[in-house]
């Protein structure tokens, strides 16, 4: 499986997705810079955290209208694993390729420590090696990680079972306790707490490393066994 990783300026955390894929999962992967226009040659997007353009308008906010973003939108379509991290969550919510819109902290601080997650959603293609209500640990980075919606939109959430994660001990406000969310269709998935940082017990735990086998684990049992 070919991974890419999307670098826009104010990424910080391309290096930690790209050693993620590359030296704890195994499976290839490249560096994908943001005015470029196709992605038909990689099975899997992935949207790193930092401050795309500084975050000065409002998060993703300008990212959302990087040329790359043309060509994340039809991998969506084609029923591609998208996955958002941190900014990346925030510039999908800010495409449109998931429902809501992201807060600043209920603190109104910046919040960087690890946090205890619930797999609420076992079923999707970014959570199938974990079990359902099983807790993990995975390390939380931001200052507007306060997702909020609609009760219409939390209604739909909820019965088409999109929240994949939700915060055991809520550290931001998110309308409740989600961290992690899915769109109707399962192939992308936003979330704050970065499990790219949670790939090897060096870093202090590898409950992460299952998000990234349940995706490898998902497209092979989709493409390779089909082929």
């Amino acid at each position: 499986m070919k991974f890419a990783v999307i670098v826009f300026p104010g990424s910080n955390c391309d290096i930690d997705m790209y050693h993620a894929i590359k030296d704890e999962l195994g499976e290839q992967v490249e560096y994908v810079w943001h005015d470029t226009e196709s992605l038909d040659e990689f099975d899997g997007i992935l949207l790193p955290g930092g401050f795309s353009y500084g975050d000065y308008l409002r998060t993703g906010a300008i990212a959302r209208f990087s040329k790359v973003m043309k060509a994340v939108v039809k991998a969506a379509e084609a029923g591609k694993p998208i996955l958002g991290v941190c900014n990346g969550f925030q510039i999908l919510l800010e495409a449109g390729l998931l429902p809501g819109a992201m807060r600043r902290n209920e603190s109104l601080s910046f919040i960087c420590k690890p946090v205890e997650l619930k797999v609420v959603n076992n079923q999707s293609m970014f959570s199938t090696a974990y079990t359902e209500g099983e807790t993990i640990s995975i390390p939380v980075a931001h200052g507007e990680g306060n997702y909020y919606c609609d009760e219409e939109t939390l209604a739909k959430l909820k019965a088409n079972n999109q929240i994949v994660f939700t915060y055991q001990d809520n550290p931001n406000g998110s309308l409740e306790d989600i961290a992690g969310i899915i769109n109707e269709k399962g192939n992308v998935l936003g979330m704050m707490p970065h499990p790219e940082r949670a790939v090897d017990e060096l870093l202090g735990g590898a409950d992460g490393l299952k998000l990234f086998q349940s995706i490898v684990r998902s497209w092979r049992e989709a493409n390779v066994v089909k082929a």
